[in-house]
């Protein structure tokens, strides 16, 4: 789940159906089997399994360009979720001396492998699918035969007329299955989703929905290239289709992850909601003191946040004082906000102005004229702040 842009309540998971860019995975990972969100998501992930298996083979068995690529869009999904699987814990570790901000990033670039995979899957799909078509209008038979050979050098007929014969109608039960499936798997989900308030869950079922839309446009498109006359370009038309669908969510989930690993600030929701647990925290100073948060910043690391805040305190507070405040705010902020792992808070004083946005960066420029290195390689500090020199 980890990053495709399909709504998937992953951490993000983002198939361009509308989406989180990384969702909570609790329901994927509890050991809970007995928990009905629980249950329901791991049937979920069976089905997938299941399902991206028997459209691979049936696509294949009955020369259905549109199965094929349900197949791959359904491998997909299947392979995000055990990316989330294999990295939300190692996401989720401790920071260590030799990665001090935590391994949050891991995930991320699972993400971007997935939505790599997924963007040159579905170029792939749409290749073939164009090549399909392109041999149906403008080939006669055997040129397109040869040129579909050449394409697939594997050879993919097997009896099938290469590209131009309709794909079997046993397909289309495999289709309607798929939907049936699809469709049971959203209500069932979208039920617990409800009962829970979830919405982790309400954005897997949504996901199913997806799926089984998709299943539908596959299933049409059979049963259009069987009773349709002269209809068999359907199928690479709905093959088509379908990898549009899949290079776009592809397309989106790169991005999502290629701007997650360049460190792009927190999204303003996310702000919003650490900007009114520190008011709450800030409201239990003592009457008198007026503090006042001046800004939220911060960064996405995998499921991890990692936020900086600054915070306008009185002239006269001291190294106790502001101690107090900052154990306050990191404890309120840390409990009801999810997925914030660290909080690092820098103490102004209020009196002055506000101070320019970025002043702590060290722009990259400084020459090594105007920052020279030390001259002499005696040069040592008597630990009194003190430079000393050795001729």
């Amino acid at each position: 789940m980890a990053a495709l842009t399909q709504t998937r309540g992953h951490s993000g998971h983002g198939h361009s159906h509308g989406h989180h860019h990384h969702h909570d995975n609790v329901y994927l990972t509890s050991k809970n089997k007995n928990d009905a969100g629980v249950r329901i998501t791991r049937i979920g992930l069976a089905s997938n399994l299941g399902m991206a298996i028997a459209k691979g083979v049936g696509g294949y068995m009955f020369n259905s360009k549109a199965m094929v690529a349900d197949a791959f869009h359904s491998v997909t999904d299947l392979a995000s979720d055990i990316l989330t699987l294999a990295t939300i814990s190692w996401s989720l570790r401790p920071p260590t001396d030799k990665f001090p901000v935590g391994f949050g990033k891991i995930e991320s670039l699972g993400s971007l492998g997935v939505s790599g995979m997924l963007l040159t899957g579905g170029l792939w799909m749409l290749w073939g699918s164009t090549l399909s078509l392109y041999s149906h209008f403008f080939l006669d038979p055997a040129a397109a035969a040869e040129l579909m050979a050449h394409a697939h050098s594997h050879g993919h007929s097997h009896g099938h007329d290469h590209g131009h014969g309709a794909p079997s109608i046993h397909a289309a039960w495999l289709a309607a299955g798929t939907v049936a499936v699809k469709e049971w798997l959203y209500h069932a989900t979208m039920k617990v989703a409800r009962e829970r308030k979830s919405s982790v869950l309400a954005s897997n079922a949504v996901h199913h929905r997806v799926d089984s839309l998709t299943g539908i446009v596959t299933l049409a498109v059979i049963l259009g290239a069987n009773f349709v006359q002269n209809a068999a370009w359907l199928d690479p038309v709905g093959g088509l289709l379908i990898s549009l669908m899949v290079i776009k969510a592809g397309a989106e989930n790169t991005v999502a992850s290629v701007m997650e690993l360049a460190d792009r600030s927190i999204d303003d929701e996310v702000k919003g909601s650490i900007g009114k647990q520190v008011r709450k925290a800030l409201a239990d100073v003592p009457e008198g003191h007026v503090t006042q948060l001046r800004e939220v910043t911060g960064i996405k690391s995998g499921q991890n946040y990692l936020v900086d805040l600054e915070i306008s305190v009185p002239n006269n507070w001291t190294v106790e004082h502001v101690r107090d405040v900052e154990d306050n705010v990191r404890a309120r902020v840390g409990g009801k906000v999810r997925g914030v792992r660290k909080v690092r808070v820098r103490f102004v004083p209020k009196e002055t102005k506000t101070l320019p946005k970025f002043d702590e960066f060290i722009p990259g420029d400084v020459s090594a004229k105007s920052s020279p290195e030390p001259e002499d390689e005696h040069d040592h500090d008597d630990g009194n702040g003190h430079h000393h020199k050795h001729q």
